[in-house]
């Protein structure tokens, strides 16, 4: 049975779509649904709210990592056992890389998966004026995808007298409206919104937020949207392959009796015709994973402070045969046991640096590892650790791991924001021919106000839309550190070098 699925989308950042997100979630599960979740674009938060706080399965998607098959094939993965999905979009529905193109939009990733959007309009202090800014969406939708609009920060009353113009005059659903209400507002932090543990009074505010949306928005109209578009799509998938399977009978007709060769060739097309319509994308091949029969063992740090890994990155190194060992360079005292590899991923070190000063002996002990060359990956987060010290917005200085001789502060601005491609190291990875070296590119994402006085000169990052680029990254034959999040199905390469270093220490 296949899933339906909505995108709740926005005008612009700001709007509110993080709130009735988590509030059309809430309410799904108070209808006995069991939806899945996914965030568009590299940001780590949203999807932690969806998992931590409302007890549902997310992930990221990203149509700048991903290319059509690949999130086809990531989409497709998470949806059994789920009788709907709800994609949280990111920024306004139209912004790109480098706010002008469509590739990791919000709508960019609805198109690939011909799934119908949602439109949150923050109408505070507006009037008639949100028809043609609402209209203006409509022009750009090339695919017919916006199918309802919602009215956030606006009253009852003025929705009920504007929505038959906008259902008269634009021909898309007016679901609801919710109110201004300022306690439903989710205070930021450096990367969107601040993480889930820590905000007070959160399920209160959610559970708010749910009984609003279920007063003031048609809830079930938002679910049959969703399952309306499922239907729509069936339908012409079906109307499709009817359509292919005439047109070859007629032209069976009229051809003569073909030869075995002839019949053969028919059949191969026959089955990609098929493969077409079956909506199955590898997202790699099983037969290239790990096949050493003993597993890598890869510590990976989760804990407050280090609580930013896409799942896919993880789901792929445990593909390739690692098996991963969770520990709290926090709460533990030492790296677990036996294991061949390391893991530091992003998170907020910065919050936590006493607690991880005074943990002298797990810095001690992951110092000692790493100067016996067991292979790392650390980015963000994880690579500020690696530093001697680490000084924080207060001017504080804490003491770290001491791997990298070199300091990490706060600088007061953002001092990277965005897409990048990380060209990496001649030799690292193996690509092109021997003629003609190709170089390994992986892509991530920077956001970070803190900056490092080594960030390191082995690796190239550049910006996909201006080109800007600028050296980066400590890279060796075993380790990888750096500011930038890594996207690994970007480069299944990459992760088949680290676990190939891993598996020398078996």
């Amino acid at each position: 049975m296949k899933t339906p699925g909505v995108m709740i989308a926005a005008v612009k950042s700001g709007s509110g779509k993080t709130t009735i997100t988590c509030a059309f979630l809430k309410q799904l599960l108070c209808r006995k649904k069991h939806p899945v979740s996914f965030k568009c674009g590299p940001d780590y938060i949203d999807p932690m709210f969806h998992e931590q706080v409302l007890k549902i399965p997310s992930k990221n998607l990203d149509t700048f990592f991903s290319d059509a098959s690949q999130i086809q094939a990531l989409y497709e993965m998470e949806l059994p056992g789920h009788d709907i999905a709800v994609l949280e979009g990111v920024m306004g529905l139209y912004d790109g890389l480098g706010g002008i193109r469509e590739e990791g939009s919000s709508y960019h990733l609805a198109k690939t998966l011909d799934v119908p959007v949602i439109l949150v309009v923050d109408a505070h202090g507006m009037g008639k004026s949100a028809i043609p800014l609402i209209a203006g969406f409509l022009q750009y939708d090339e695919k017919k995808l916006i199918k309802g609009v919602i009215l956030n920060r606006t009253s009852k009353m003025f929705f009920d007298t504007i929505a038959p113009l906008i259902e008269e005059e634009l021909a898309i659903k007016a679901l609801g409206c919710i109110p201004n209400e300022k306690e439903l507002t989710i205070g930021s932090r450096h990367l969107g919104l601040i993480l889930p543990e820590e905000m007070k009074e959160l399920n209160f505010q959610l559970e708010k937020a749910g009984q609003l949306l279920e007063k003031y928005v048609d809830v079930d109209a938002m679910i049959g949207i969703a399952e309306c578009a499922l239907r729509e799509k069936e339908e012409t998938v079906e109307d499709d392959e009817t359509k292919l399977e005439d047109e070859i009978e007629q032209e069976n007709e009229m051809k003569p009796e073909k030869n075995l060769e002839e019949k053969e060739a028919s059949g191969k097309v026959t089955i990609f015709s098929q493969a077409i319509f079956s909506g199955k994308n590898k997202l790699y091949d099983r037969e290239n994973s790990g096949t050493n029969t003993i597993p890598s063992r890869i510590a990976v740090a989760k804990d407050e402070a280090f609580c930013f890994y896409y799942r896919d990155n993880l789901r792929m190194l445990e593909h390739y045969g690692a098996e991963l060992i969770f520990f709290s360079p926090l709460h533990d005292e030492k790296l677990p046991e036996n294991i061949h590899g390391l893991l530091l991923g992003g998170g907020y070190p910065e919050l936590y640096a006493k607690q991880l000063e005074e943990n002298e002996s797990m810095r001690k002990s992951i110092k000692e590892a790493l100067e016996q060359q067991l292979p790392s990956l650390a980015e963000c987060g994880g690579f500020m650790y690696l530093h001697d010290t680490l000084t924080d917005r207060e001017g504080t200085t804490y003491q770290m791991a001491g791997v990298i001789p070199a300091e990490c502060q706060y600088t007061g601005k953002l001092v990277r924001f965005g897409y990048v491609e990380v060209q990496l190291p001649q030799g690292l990875t193996e690509k092109g021919t021997a003629e003609r070296p190709e170089p390994e590119k992986i892509k991530a994402h920077e956001f970070h106000y803190f900056d490092s006085t080594a960030n390191g000169e082995d690796c190239i990052a550049t910006k996909p839309v201006t080109g800007r680029s600028w050296k980066c990254i400590h890279a060796s034959d075993d380790h990888f550190w750096g500011f930038p999040h890594l996207y690994y199905p970007s480069d299944p390469k990459f992760v088949k070098w680290f676990l190939e270093r891993a598996e020398k220490h078996i």
